[in-house]
């Protein structure tokens, strides 16, 4: 079940409005299969300092931003650059809470909420929690107790709630410990828009898969995930018009040791692309390396994968 984050307010019509987008005469959402689908690059560079915003994806759908992916630094200005508007945003997809995937969600929130007189209501998946126990653990809190710290009552940006728009937010936590056995299970369906979800793993951040199907159209987006979540990846990303993966290390020895224990190599990255059959690769969240030897990674993936390949760029805008 959903949390509500408390004291975001739900204004009046705030309910009807949440009603109507869960329908199938959802304003903003076509359903000839003949839909227009585009992804935004928002953000496509790592935590460093190195030029680039840090991962944040829009998904238009008949030219309106419906879907945000990620909150990485940076994002906020990309939006302004690429002259886009929130006020049709009310999807949030959060592949994991590391800094560079979630520290511009404030801004971002405040944007939707000065782009609009009316009431907002925020979906927001997410990650479940992990406790910090055991040898080097790290604790993350779930999906919705993030949200708390941030928006609910005594949240450090608790005045957003009703700042410009009344403001509420559905936090849905999402198992997030990779099993042989599961499968990818639908977490939203609206209108001709279907998201699904599956665990990924990096490292010890609890994280999530998400493909989005619109319109006849799939789009996966990995996060950061290592080797053990490959194989989960395959799963939901099986025949996707476009897998985004995010592409940090070379392949062994290129980088540092610890690195293969949150991120993909080349080499693997080009195995799962071909035994997932998707048709189209879309690399971000680049590192220096990465950015500085992109012949060398293409080339490691060329060994296994011969569809389109692309290198992400702040403010691109692909076609799946």
């Amino acid at each position: 079940m959903p949390t509500a984050v408390p004291c975001l307010k739900y204004a009046p019509f705030a309910a009807l409005l949440l009603s109507l987008l869960s329908g199938m005469g959802t304003p903003g959402f076509a359903h000839a299969s003949d839909s227009s689908v585009e992804l935004v690059v928002l953000g496509s560079g790592g935590p460093g300092a190195a030029g680039r915003a840090a991962s944040s994806y829009l998904l238009l759908i008949d030219g309106a931003a419906r879907v945000l992916v990620d909150a990485g630094p940076g994002s906020f200005a990309r939006l302004g650059e690429a002259k886009l508007s929130l006020s049709d945003t009310d999807i949030v997809l959060l592949t994991h809470l590391h800094i560079d995937h979630v520290g511009e969600l404030p801004g971002l929130f405040k944007a939707r909420a000065v782009s609009s007189s009316g009431p907002i209501v925020f979906d927001v998946w997410g990650p479940a929690g992990a406790s910090g126990e055991g040898h080097q653990a790290a604790y993350f809190p779930a999906t919705s107790r993030f949200l708390q710290l941030q928006f609910g009552s005594q949240g450090a940006f608790a005045y957003l709630s009703d700042f410009a728009a009344p403001i509420t937010i559905h936090a849905h936590d999402i198992p997030a410990r990779i099993h042989a056995r599961v499968m990818p299970h639908v977490i939203l369906q609206q209108g001709n828009l279907s998201i699904s979800a599956i665990a990924g793993h990096h490292g010890d951040a609890p994280a999530v898969i998400y493909r989005l199907d619109v319109a006849g159209k799939s789009i996966t987006f990995s996060g950061d995930i290592d080797a053990q979540g490959l194989a989960d990846l395959a799963k939901i990303a099986n025949a996707s018009d476009l897998l985004v993966f995010n592409s940090v290390v070379l392949d062994p020895p290129g980088s540092p040791p610890i690195l293969y224990s949150l991120h993909t190599a080349p080499h693997d990255i080009g195995e799962l692309a071909k035994q997932a059959g998707v048709h189209r690769l879309l690399l971000s969240h680049l590192s220096p390396a990465t950015e500085n030897n992109r012949d060398a990674v293409l080339a490691s993936i060329r060994q296994n994968y011969s569809g389109t390949v692309t290198f992400a760029e702040d403010g691109l805008r692909i076609r799946p």
